[in-house]
């Protein structure tokens, strides 16, 4: 390798770096959570308020829960369970998804605060 292979290497690692790390900055919570069976949207929820929701579908069970502004999956019916083993989640656009059973849970709105909410 020559000295501008280095150089190039080390820029690229620079640049995802810089990437990652506003990435990281300006991340929002989420305020909701959507629940989506088959790609159709099923239920959602407010992180506000702590819950325990049982999603049934097809024979399948999944089991969420809403605690302290943040939503895991407690059970679920799959064989793998990595839903159930995925961190709790609750920034805006993260999800835990359950391919076998069908089923995605996705934070939105990170836009809302409390201030808009008491106005509206």
């Amino acid at each position: 390798m020559k000295k501008n292979d280095f150089y190039l290497i080390g820029g690229i690692i620079l640049f995802i770096a810089i990437g990652f790390l506003l990435m990281l900055l300006f991340r929002t919570e989420g305020s909701k959570v959507l629940i989506t069976i088959d790609g159709k949207e099923h239920k959602i929820f407010n992180l506000n308020e702590d819950t325990t929701y049982e999603i049934l579908h097809d024979g399948n069970r999944n089991v969420l829960e809403i605690k302290d502004g943040y939503v895991s999956m407690i059970e679920a019916s799959c064989p793998d369970k990595l839903c159930v083993k995925h961190r709790r989640i609750h920034y805006d656009n993260e999800s835990i998804t359950c391919l076998p059973n069908r089923v995605v849970l996705r934070v939105i709105g990170g836009e809302d605060s409390e201030l808009d909410a008491i106005a509206q």
